[in-house]
């Protein structure tokens, strides 16, 4: 039974993809969906569901390091595309720091008894984007603003952990540079170690590839570390290794092999990324209780001013880097914001001690669900909006140039 209802749930993860891709619905809010209702066909055939959750951090930290593999593979690094990426470090570093400072003084004001560093640990988690709800869901976008987008969501990641363990450890401004710059340092030594040796290596090369990060992955994760760092620049190199296996470096790697590695390496990956991402989702899905929403009559006005602020900030910065007010401008991008997997493996990270420090504690991560519900409700309708728009422009576009060739055989 088990062996059906994997492969059955991998099955509607595909055709799901394939619905996103035509209507605009993100392929995640369909699997939510689908763990919601699971949920509720256990809940009346009487199976309980208490143990889901101890799969979620496990399949979490998983699928996170899959997807920034996968998005860093992806990603050109071109003289052309400097300040694409300076702009979207940018916008994600600016919006985090100002979205999370925002959010904990109001809570800070509002609960009396929280003080404001550790409402900090609740709205940082909040306040970064979900790469992995971004990445599989902008298949309607431009090239541009695509790659804007995959930017923006991996350096949100990166960045918030980096924040949120900060904070978590009390670390100075300067302890956490020096640290960052250390992480940065040895992920750029590991990743050229790893592409020397694995590419003289014969048979069952990839996921011992795969097996090597995780294993880095988890080691930075038990130390505290951003780990996720070494994943991402990993990525980045081996994607892009023309241009950090230059002069004397280029001795060192078998052009042939190395190109052959890359495009293996990425198929594993994104495979990998979809079955682990499916199931995270769905998992989630059979976690969530709606009635939790309603356990505290401040759940739902508490989630309303995160989203006036997270939206709020949001605007500004994309009004202030596009060097436009007008909102057609920064749309659909400023409606891409939606908060999922990160946020949901950090809320875990906070220790017992704060949650039971003040008295809303237990009920915060109703929070934590009206946000990423809303988000990703919002995120969806600008992502089905977008495309209507673009059929319409390709049906405009197929009218013109049917009227021009019309023009033309009359002509002649």
């Amino acid at each position: 039974m088990e062996i059906i209802i994997f492969s059955s749930i991998i099955i509607v993860s595909y055709f799901f993809d394939v619905f996103s891709k035509k209507s605009g619905i993100p392929s995640v809010l369909l699997l939510i969906t689908l763990g919601i209702l699971i949920n509720v066909v256990l809940f009346f055939t009487g199976d309980k569901t208490s143990n889901i959750d101890a799969f979620l951090m496990p399949l979490g930290m998983v699928g996170l390091f899959l997807i920034v593999l996968e998005a860093s593979l992806d990603l050109k690094l071109e003289k052309k595309k400097f300040w694409i990426i300076l702009k979207s470090f940018l916008v994600s570093a600016l919006g985090l720091g100002a979205t999370s400072y925002i959010s904990a003084k109001a809570f800070s004001f509002i609960l009396s008894d929280l003080t404001f560093e550790n409402a900090l640990l609740y709205t940082i988690p909040l306040s970064i984007l979900s790469s992995a709800i971004i990445l599989p869901s902008l298949g309607s976008l431009s090239e541009e603003r695509k790659e804007f987008m995959v930017y923006e969501s991996v350096f949100s990641d990166i960045i918030g952990i980096i924040a949120f363990y900060a904070v978590l450890g009390s670390s100075s401004f300067s302890g956490v540079i020096t640290s960052l710059s250390l992480i940065i340092l040895i992920s750029v030594i590991v990743s050229y170690l790893l592409i020397y040796v694995f590419q003289r290596l014969k048979d069952r090369k990839l996921f011992l590839l795969i097996a090597a990060l995780m294993l880095l992955f988890g080691i930075g994760k038990i130390s505290g570390q951003a780990s996720l760092l070494v994943v991402f620049i990993f990525g980045l190199i081996l994607n892009n290794y023309f241009l950090f296996f230059r002069g004397k470096l280029k001795d060192f790697v078998l052009i042939e092999k190395l190109g052959d590695l890359l495009h293996d390496f990425k198929v594993v990956t994104t495979e990998s990324a979809f079955v682990v991402r499916t199931f995270f989702f769905v998992v989630f899905g059979i976690s969530i209780s709606l009635t939790s929403l309603f356990d505290d009559w401040r759940i739902i006005p508490l989630g309303i001013l995160s989203m006036v602020i997270i939206y709020g900030v949001r605007v500004v910065i994309l009004f202030v880097f596009r060097g436009s007010i007008k909102i057609k401008d920064v749309v659909p991008e400023l409606f891409l914001a939606p908060r999922g997997l990160i946020t949901i493996i950090l809320f875990f990270y906070i220790p017992k001690d704060v949650t039971n420090s003040f008295s809303f504690g237990e009920s915060f991560h109703g929070v934590l669900l009206f946000v990423i519900l809303s988000s990703c409700i919002i995120m969806t309708w600008s992502l089905i909006k977008e495309k209507k728009k673009l059929n319409e422009e390709e049906k405009e576009s197929e009218i013109i140039d049917s009227e021009n060739l019309e023009g033309e055989e009359e002509s002649v």
